[in-house]
Order: structure tokens, then C-alpha cells, then sequence
């Protein structure tokens, strides 16, 4: 049986981790404070130490410096209803074996508990954290599994791949794990994949010697050269040709290149992240991305959500977006309740980009410092009319649906079954939708939709729609019944 201390102020969690670590076999004593977890430490230490951060006398994070300090092979989990990247990283850098943003599941705690319990917690760094503004927002439990990558690949070197739409921040995680490494103050050097020219790319990334090439007049150093000593983001990697793939493979296995043109040998020093907004493995698939170089990137692997997957960050995003508008001298705007949640409500295509520059457009543009939810729907999906909104949004759910059958199957596209497939998935919310627009009554939705009502009635029926009550006393006469 393993003894587990858990420090926490709130006395119903104290109660909910207690019961649930003793069913799975645990001797579990409590504390809810920093002086009752020192006292609990002088009595006995713990197979595994769980507290929370904010507590009555301090900062939990804080005094695990003075834990490890005297107990340096205890596992700790610490748990926190900050959910910020920056305590994440605060935690693993002091050296927590495992970090659960609040409200954790119960099962991840227990699992958690049990992978410390099964080894000896590493060597920790007791040192002083930093605490960099990174500017990565959002609190939704799909950052919180970003976050929680983040803070176990800023202390190596590992190569991270980190995928997602345009727009979902995928420099900004790069940046976030240069800033918070060891290579903060060595050069972060960004290259787009997409934005060279295919004959420059190898010129690009490994530099070229003067006469190299036309035009080449002199000397130039290449990105990795630039970026000696610290970190390499190879962005859009998706869109790099399959000649530069094979060269920068090479580089990645020996650690070395030459110049175009070169002869000499340079020893590379970089840390590599990339990032795309493609599908790589589809892409290996096909044949247009190498299976090997795929498995050189894939170290690490960070999947960032689109925004329609973590609406509950779009308020925070949108209240920092106009704050730091203000802060560069836009006049400064307020978004009611009702305005936030219908920005919550838009699906954003464009992701944090399109957000960003939606409530910059309305920090300038604005009549008003408080907007209200009638006033957004010139600023949202680029401006222009709420049905072009609609429109735009249609669009992206026919592309979301067609992209999920191409990925059923291989073919999927090409058997001819395509237009069935994708009228038929969106002709049962039409009919549903117009049945509830008109309580039901089938007369009334059959003449909304143009269709006779034994038309409507059949397919209501080959697809299985109960159409609940049906008011044939609508009054309406028009000879359908």
C-alpha cells in the first residue's frame, strides 16, 4: 500500500481525492495548508506528494523548491485551477512529475498517482523559474493538454511537430518552447515553406557560396547557420519539395550540411521545430512527404485545436485582443455579455488569426466603447452582411464534410457516391430544422420546403425522423391533404 499526501484548501476535493485514491488502494492523510503539509513531512514522507498552488500561507509551486531541497526522490503532482502555459511550466520546472489542471478527472489523478508510485522521480532543477509573458491564452481542457506538452519539451531538445488549421497559434507554441529552454538566448529563426520558391528553398535553409548560382554575388549564411545555437522553426514543412526533404533528412541524421556551392563541412547546432496545417501521414501516403523524414519530426507531436473546438476560450481571447489594442493606442472597446457569446457561437474559420484581427478592426471601426451584440456582425468573418456570415459558414461545414469522407477510406472521393453522400447528410437537419420552424406541422413544412407532404412524409420515414405532433388543422386548405 502507497502513502500519498494531498495538500488542498478546498475540503470537498480533500474528500473526493481521498475517497477515490483509497478505493484504488491507497493510505492517503490530508492537509490544507503549507504548515500543515510541513508538519505532515516531518512525520512521515509519502510515496507521492499531490498539492494544490494556491494555498491560505503560500504558493504550493513556490515551496516545492524547500520539499526537493529534503525529499528529493518524492514524485510530485501538482494541481491548480490557474490554468495558464505558465504554471504548467512553473511545475515542471520544479520538478512535478505530473501537472492536472483544475477540474482534473479523477482517473487521471489515480493514473497519475500510479506511474509515480512505479518509478523514482528525476533529478530536479531547483532554481529560480522565469516567468515570461507568453502569449498563448486559453484555459479550455484542450490547452491544458497543450500546455501540459509544452512544459516537458522546454527542457531538451527533442524535435516537436506541431500541426493544426492556419491560424491556431502554431508559432506562437514555437516560440513559447524557445523562449522557455535553454536556447531563450540563442536566435529564433522562422522559415514559411510555403513562401519560397521551390529552387531557393536548399539555398534558403543551408546558404549559398558567392556564384553558387545566377545572381549569387555573394556569400550567404542559411538559416541553420543563422539560427546556431538555438531553434529552427520550419514552418508549413507540408509544402517543402521532395529534393529539399531528402537534403534536410541528411541533415537531420548527421547533424551536418554544406552550402550550395559548398564544399566545406558545417556542424549544425539547432534545436528543429516544425509545424503544418496539413496531414502529413495522408501526405506520406501519397507519396509527396517521405515516410522517414516523417518519423524525424514526429518526435514530439503538439495537435493545437481549431478555435470552434475551444469556444470557452474565445471571451478570454477576445478581452485580450482588445486589450492589447488599447496598450498600442486604439481607442479602448467593451464587449457585452450577449456580444461574447456571440462571438462564442461563430465557428471562426480563420481560428485566433481571424479573432485578432476582428477585434482589432473593431477597436478601430466601433461607434461605440461598449459593443453590443447587434453591432458585431460588421467586424465577424471579415465584415459584410450577417447571411454572407452564413455563407461563409455553410462553406466550411460542406469542405469539414467532404474532408471526413475522404478520410474514411481511400477512393472515397472517386466512387461516384460524393453528391449522395453530401446531400444526404444535409438533407435530414433541412428537414428537421423546417419541422421545428413550424411546431411539426408537416402541411406547413412540406410548403416550405416546395415538396408535396407525402414526399415529406416518405422521407421522414427513410430517415427515421419522428416528426412529432402534425396540426393538420393549420387552416391552410391548399388541397396538399
Amino acid at each position: 500500500m502507497s502513502a500519498v499526501l494531498v495538500v488542498d484548501d478546498d475540503s470537498a476535493i480533500r474528500t473526493v481525492v481521498a475517497q477515490a485514491l483509497r478505493r484504488a488502494g491507497h493510505d492517503v492523510v490530508t492537509a490544507a495548508s503549507l504548515a500543515d503539509l510541513d508538519r505532515a513531512l516531518a512525520i512521515a514522507v509519502p510515496d507521492v506528494l499531490i498539492t494544490d498552488v494556491i494555498l491560505p500561507d503560500g504558493d504550493g509551486i513556490d515551496h516545492l523548491a524547500t520539499i526537493t531541497a529534503r525529499h528529493p526522490s518524492l514524485p510530485l503532482i501538482v494541481l491548480s485551477a490557474q490554468n495558464t502555459l505558465t504554471t504548467a511550466v512553473r511545475a515542471n520546472t520544479a520538478g512535478a512529475y505530473e501537472y492536472l489542471p483544475k477540474p482534473f478527472d479523477l482517473d487521471d489523478l489515480t493514473r497519475a498517482v500510479a506511474g509515480a508510485v512505479a518509478r523514482t522521480a528525476p533529478d530536479l532543477d531547483t532554481g529560480p523559474a522565469e516567468d515570461p509573458a507568453i502569449p498563448l491564452i486559453g484555459r479550455s481542457p484542450a490547452m491544458q493538454d497543450v500546455y501540459r506538452v509544452i512544459a516537458r519539451v522546454v527542457s531538451n531538445d527533442l524535435t516537436v511537430l506541431i500541426s493544426g488549421e492556419s491560424g491556431t497559434g502554431k508559432e506562437l507554441v514555437a516560440r513559447a518552447i524557445h523562449d522557455l529552454g535553454a536556447r531563450r538566448a540563442a536566435p529564433f529563426v522562422a522559415i514559411n515553406m510555403a513562401a519560397i520558391p521551390r529552387e531557393l528553398i536548399e539555398a534558403e535553409l543551408f546558404g549559398h557560396e558567392r556564384g553558387a548560382f545566377t545572381g549569387a554575388a555573394q556569400r550567404n549564411a542559411g538559416r541553420f547557420e543563422q539560427a546556431a545555437g538555438g531553434t529552427l522553426f520550419l514552418d508549413e514543412i507540408g509544402d517543402m519539395p521532395m529534393e529539399a526533404q531528402t537534403r534536410l533528412l541528411r541533415v537531420l541524421q548527421s547533424g551536418e550540411f554544406t552550402t550550395v556551392g559548398g564544399a566545406r563541412t558545417i556542424r549544425t547546432d539547432v534545436r528543429i521545430v516544425a509545424a503544418t496545417n496539413r496531414d502529413l501521414g495522408l501526405l506520406v501516403a501519397s507519396g509527396q512527404f517521405r515516410e522517414d523524414l516523417f518519423y524525424r519530426l514526429n518526435v514530439v507531436p503538439i495537435t493545437l485545436p481549431a478555435l470552434r473546438d475551444r469556444r470557452q476560450d474565445v471571451p478570454l481571447l477576445a478581452r485580450h485582443f482588445l486589450d492589447h489594442a488599447a496598450a498600442q493606442g486604439l481607442p479602448r472597446r467593451q464587449l457585452s455579455s450577449a456580444a461574447l457569446a456571440t462571438l462564442a457561437a461563430y465557428d471562426w474559420p480563420g481560428n485566433v488569426r481571424e479573432l485578432e484581427n476582428a477585434m482589432r478592426r473593431l477597436a478601430v471601426l466601433a461607434r461605440d466603447d461598449v459593443i453590443g451584440d447587434s453591432a458585431l456582425a460588421e467586424f465577424i468573418g471579415g465584415g459584410g452582411s450577417v447571411a454572407d456570415h452564413h455563407d461563409r459558414d455553410i462553406g466550411a461545414a460542406v469542405r469539414q464534410l467532404i474532408d471526413r469522407i475522404a478520410g474514411e477510406r481511400p477512393g472515397a472521393l472517386d466512387d461516384g457516391t460524393l453528391y449522395a453522400r453530401v446531400i444526404g447528410d444535409v438533407e435530414r437537419p433541412l428537414i428537421e430544422a423546417v419541422l421545428a420552424r413550424h411546431g411539426g406541422n408537416q402541411l406547413r413544412a412540406a410548403r416550405a420546403l416546395g415538396i408535396n407532404r407525402n414526399t415529406l412524409r416518405k422521407r421522414l420515414d427513410s430517415l427515421g425522423i419522428d416528426p412529432g405532433a402534425d396540426d393538420e388543422a393549420g387552416g391552410e386548405g391548399d388541397g396538399l391533404r
